[in-house]
């Protein structure tokens, strides 16, 4: 199943048409942009030796692609590396943003925000791509970072793998609001509503063997 999309939005697929809870998918570039420059941490799918893994990792998205960070002597990164077929992969990116307590126990939930990509991973091997896969890493976590940290060096290099997946197979799921208590339910005596979930950085902490004289940088500066 595939569908003509405007250029504002991607195209649902079979894979990326959610079976439940279809009124809160969506496919707008904008919307599964801002969800995932707002994380850090992705985790990422496959089949190895005919099981399912998945893994927790570090993710950046320039334009149209997301670069994933791992190590070279991994064997899904290196199956990643294999220029004839590359690696099925699925990844997603989930937010917390609300614990939804209802009267009843069934219509408990939560509120989030979250993208899943379907695709295939390549290793990315030009070393123009890496280096701007590199930085984009550097600075998912503290934009402007990159630029204010030793390059990495030729062994370092050789020790880091980064995976390409290009953002073609993609849906955003989204729900807000209070509990969806029925209405007989509305009469019994037990709190309902959100409770909040924020995430907070900072204050800073510095390292224990930082000179005095280093002064905070200004992109740190609202920390």
């Amino acid at each position: 199943m595939s569908a003509t999309a405007p250029e504002s939005e991607y195209a649902p697929t079979q894979r990326t048409v959610p079976t439940r809870g279809r009124d809160r998918a969506a496919y707008d570039r904008a919307l599964v942009h801002a969800i995932l420059d707002a994380g850090y941490v992705c985790h990422l799918g496959f089949v190895r030796d005919g099981a399912p893994v998945v893994l927790p990792t570090l993710y950046a998205r320039v334009g149209e692609r997301l670069y994933v960070h791992g190590s070279t002597g991994s064997r899904p990164l290196r199956a990643a590396g294999r220029s004839d077929t590359g690696l099925p992969v699925c990844l997603t990116v989930t937010h917390l943003d609300g614990l939804v307590l209802a009267r009843s126990a069934f219509h408990h939930s939560v509120n989030y925000r979250s993208v899943v990509v379907h695709g295939t991973a390549r290793q990315v091997t030009d070393p123009a791509e890496r280096a701007v896969a590199l930085d984009a890493l550097v600075d998912q976590a503290v934009p402007g970072r990159s630029a204010d940290t030793r390059p990495p060096s030729a062994r370092e290099l050789a020790a880091t793998a980064v995976v390409a997946l290009d953002l073609e197979e993609v849906s955003a799921k989204v729900r807000t609001g209070g509990p969806n208590d029925d209405p007989e339910d509305l009469v019994l005596p037990h709190w309902s509503g959100v409770l909040p979930v924020r995430q907070v950085l900072g204050p800073l902490v510095p390292a224990d063997d930082l000179a005095p004289d280093v002064a905070v940088p200004g992109y740190l500066a609202a920390f």
